[in-house]
């Protein structure tokens, strides 16, 4: 059993939201390709409050923005704990890293598909 399970409660929220400020704060000061995607996120959401769509059309414009930077985050991820791991060139490491991609390459992919069905 881990050492860091022991908290319960309201301390285990507390702490949990802790960690995951700073693994944003990791994520942005660290990684270009999250910052990019805040960008992108923070010009497609509020112009889909501009848009003339459905309540349901603009919660998917949304959710499939914030999607891709949740892939990021686990894209970064699976990177630093492959380079943690070793930083020697193997097969496998590139597998993961290259799949880590790919993901993201179709989150990406489903912003432009979604967008476009909504809009066009």
């Amino acid at each position: 059993m881990s050492p860091f399970k022991g908290q319960t409660g309201i301390k285990r929220i507390f702490n949990a939201g802790g960690y995951s400020l700073d693994g944003l704060r990791a994520a942005f000061t660290g990684e270009a390709a999250f910052r990019q995607l805040v960008l992108l996120n923070a010009i497609l959401i509020p112009l889909s409050f501009f848009l003339n769509v459905s309540r349901v059309e603009r919660a998917l414009l949304i959710a499939v923005c914030l999607l891709a930077l949740i892939v990021e985050l686990l894209n970064s991820a699976v990177e630093a704990a492959i380079d943690r791991i070793s930083l020697d060139r193997h097969p496998l490491s590139k597998n993961a890293k290259d799949m880590g991609s790919a993901a993201q390459f179709v989150a990406l992919t489903m912003i432009t598909l979604v967008w476009a069905v909504i809009l066009i």
